[in-house]
């Protein structure tokens, strides 16, 4: 099964609401993100989510397309290969899809390393690439 397609996520409405949190919450306050009508003036027309912000909504997409089951835990391990290709517009609508990269033996358990990738609903490139790295014990 290394290597193979696992599937799409859901879409995801990506709100101004969700970037002011993330905002307050990272102490990352560019108008880029939070300042709507400077934003709209700027680069891509209007605010964009942060980077990181697209990364971090893999817990609440990545489920929905994959699970593992028997085991006593998982954990986030790390994030190698990380870019963001381009932006997501307050507003869009956002997924990720899964790549199984591979499946190693750890003390313990099993680390699974996998491609992510993050699409905006119409566009031709991806938000973000990453591989995603977890653990799980038994």
């Amino acid at each position: 099964m290394v290597s193979n397609h696992l599937g799409y996520s859901d879409y995801l409405t990506i709100t101004q609401d969700q970037v002011n949190r993330f905002a307050d919450a990272t102490g990352d306050h560019q108008w880029i993100h939070i300042d709507v009508e400077r934003a709209k003036a700027g680069p891509f027309g209007g605010p964009i989510a942060h980077g990181y912000l697209t990364l971090s909504l893999g817990p609440v997409l990545l489920p929905q397309i994959f699970g593992v089951e028997g085991v006593a835990m998982g954990i986030n391990y790390g994030t190698n290969k990380v870019r963001f290709t381009s932006p997501v517009p307050v507003g869009s609508k956002l997924r990720a899809g899964v790549k199984l990269l591979s499946v190693e033996d750890v003390t313990g358990g099993v680390q699974v390393t996998l491609e992510t990738t993050f699409e905006v609903e119409d566009s031709k490139k991806p938000s973000c690439v990453a591989e995603v790295v977890f653990r799980y014990y038994l």
